[in-house]
């Protein structure tokens, strides 16, 4: 595959960003292969993803930002540039179930994930086994409320050491610290068993099956300091009837958090996901 570079673009809308920045690209060498765009009207913001093919263009990689600079500074846009040859590296955070951590290390091995799982991490041994399975690396961190912050600093120093790119919480059920999540802003994903912003907190399903519900759903999100009110990135629903139990409610809601999850991590290491402010821009 040649490989491609992607300009992620986010700024005051003006007139004319598409083509100045279609422009420069041109005028380098390169061919645009997908371009996609949306104007938020209510907040004057303007967010993009241009990928071009990088044989031929003129500029190398590692002086596109540079170049990039001026434009930057004249349309005050925040640019992010990403190469489709670099494989970032990922840690898989875990608890008890394993149901999540299961799917993302097997669609990892079918390919479907252009990412190294470099590390899983749980606050239980359980997850060790499963890890193994796969050969990844296995940290545990037990946590108590005493020893939780030391515990947060050692694995935030074990992430850093392994150049740990995107943390996935696959069913970790534990909240993140305010250090921890400033290590990693809008690095974290998080996978929350309900439809947000409804049933949030403990037992979701137990909430859902008492109110009588006839959908419920999984949420995948980036995690912030505003607990499970972080950026959605993909949401999907189930049909349930007054035949399904609380038992059948979790295997079905156990399905949509394995999807949900995968594709919210998918869509982030494909670099189609912008965000601004609590809102995400996901262009698919």
């Amino acid at each position: 595959m040649p490989e491609t570079a992607t300009l992620l673009v986010t700024c005051p809308d003006r007139k004319g960003l598409v083509a100045t920045i279609s422009n420069l690209i041109y005028r380098h060498g390169g061919n645009i292969l997908e371009a996609d765009q949306h104007t938020d009207l209510e907040v004057g913001m303007f967010l993009a993803r241009f990928e071009w093919d990088m044989e031929g263009f003129e500029i190398p990689r590692d002086r596109i930002r540079e170049r990039l600079r001026p434009l930057a500074e004249e349309f005050e846009m925040q640019i992010d540039i990403h190469f489709s040859n670099h494989v970032p590296k990922i840690a898989l955070f875990a608890s008890r179930l394993p149901h999540c951590l299961l799917d993302l290390l097997q669609r990892h091995q079918a390919g479907e994930f252009k990412a190294e799982i470099a590390v899983v991490v749980s606050n239980h041994p359980d997850a060790g086994s499963i890890a193994r399975q796969y050969d990844v690396p296995f940290l545990p961190f037990p946590m108590t409320p005493e020893t939780k912050l030391e515990q947060e600093a050692k694995e935030i120093a074990e992430l850093q050491a392994r150049g740990i790119e995107l943390v996935v919480l696959a069913r970790y059920m534990q909240v993140l610290s305010a250090n921890f999540i400033s290590a990693y802003p809008n690095r974290i994903i998080n996978i929350h068993h309900s439809f947000l912003p409804a049933f949030v907190g403990a037992k979701p399903y137990h909430q859902a099956f008492l109110r009588g519900v006839k959908l419920i759903g999984a949420t995948g999100h980036y995690v912030t300091m505003n607990l499970d009110e972080g950026p959605i990135i993909e949401q999907e629903v189930a049909r349930v009837t007054h035949r399904d139990s609380i038992d059948d409610m979790i295997r079905k809601g156990r399905d949509l958090e394995r999807v949900v999850l995968g594709r919210a991590v998918r869509l982030d290491l494909s670099r189609r996901v912008l965000t601004y402010g609590n809102r995400t821009v996901v262009f698919d």
